[in-house]
């Protein structure tokens, strides 16, 4: 028997509690996984606390990334014994995910743990690591130099604005972090490389078409207003990359940034990110991250936490990154 934490569905609301399963409960997969870490993401938070139409295949246990000890093997890439880390692929979704004990999964899922890494040092990276990792490196991609401006990184408080700060100031970027909790989250920001802190207010409103170049390019998680007035700020030649939705999906834009700035919108997935791409940014994140980050930006907690975290990353009172210890 295998502890989890199990989603149902009950007259249409979701109901999550800690729970037993057996190795014959787990889904299909070629490799069984005993899991020492996961982490809680914000799609995690809309799972668990039904918030989001996430889950539509009940029982479900949740986690969309996990790390951990390969126990067996049908997959001719990985040995019984094997450090591994899943992110993405719907796990946590449409298949059993990492909030359990054991996991089962596709072995052609799973990425090799890196050797300068261990299950808490992925976790604390996460999904949120590798998505803002996957972010920053579209910005290189597009040749904006460091001394361009600042780089503007919205919903900066969460696992993927914090990490996204990280990065851009250890290559040498100047950070604007945007956040709705200015006083509590200010000094973190700043230690974490910040060189300046706004207030989400001051871009959640109507946006004019265009309105004075400010930032060299953006990381966006939050979508909606926020989006729409960061993309009417950009230089010219400036690049926008989203991964998020936390203000919502609509994008109350104009063409104007587009075709009179020559501005650049690119979409980043980390879900279905190939295999190649995703050991890359793994090697990457592992370089550049410091030593001070695992510190700084993680709270760990136990399974039988994950609701009540569930619901405060949801309100957006999370700050960081969230470790959860099998």
């Amino acid at each position: 028997m295998y502890t989890a934490l199990i989603l149902e569905q009950h007259d249409g609301n979701t109901q999550a509690s800690i729970g037993n399963i057996t190795e014959a409960q787990l889904p299909v997969g070629d490799v069984t996984v005993k899991v020492s870490h996961s982490s809680l993401n914000y799609k995690d938070g809309l799972a668990i606390t039904g918030t989001g139409k996430i889950i539509r295949q009940f029982p479900m246990v949740p986690g969309i990334d996990f790390a951990g000890e390969v126990l067996h093997s049908d997959h001719p890439r990985f040995l019984v014994g094997d450090s591994v880390i899943l992110t993405g692929w719907g796990v946590g979704e449409t298949h059993w995910g990492g909030m359990a004990e054991v996991a089962r999964v596709q072995g052609e899922w799973l990425v090799p743990m890196p050797n300068n890494c261990d299950g808490a040092k992925a976790m604390l990276i996460g999904t949120a690591g590798l998505t803002a990792m996957l972010c920053v490196q579209a910005i290189l991609d597009a040749h904006v130099p460091t001394d361009a401006g600042e780089v503007l990184v919205t919903g900066a408080s969460g696992g993927v604005g914090s990490t996204a700060v990280t990065l851009l100031a250890q290559l040498g970027y100047q950070v604007c972090a945007s956040t709705g909790r200015v006083a509590q989250n200010q000094q973190l920001l700043t230690d974490l490389g910040a060189s300046s802190v706004i207030d989400r207010a001051e871009l959640d409103r109507p946006a004019k078409p265009l309105e004075k170049q400010r930032w060299a390019a953006v990381v966006d998680t939050v979508g909606n207003q926020v989006l729409a007035t960061a993309l009417a700020q950009i230089q010219y030649g400036g690049v926008a990359t989203i991964c998020g939705l936390a203000g919502g999906a609509a994008l109350p834009t104009t063409v104007m940034p587009f075709i009179l700035r020559n501005v650049s919108l690119l979409g980043i997935d980390s879900v279905n990110c190939p295999i190649p791409q995703r050991e890359q940014a793994w090697d990457n994140l592992l370089k550049l991250l410091p030593d001070s980050f695992y510190q700084q930006a993680g709270t760990t907690i136990s399974l039988e936490q994950v609701p009540e975290y569930a619901a405060r990353i949801v309100n957006g009172a999370v700050t960081g990154r969230t470790l959860i210890k099998l």
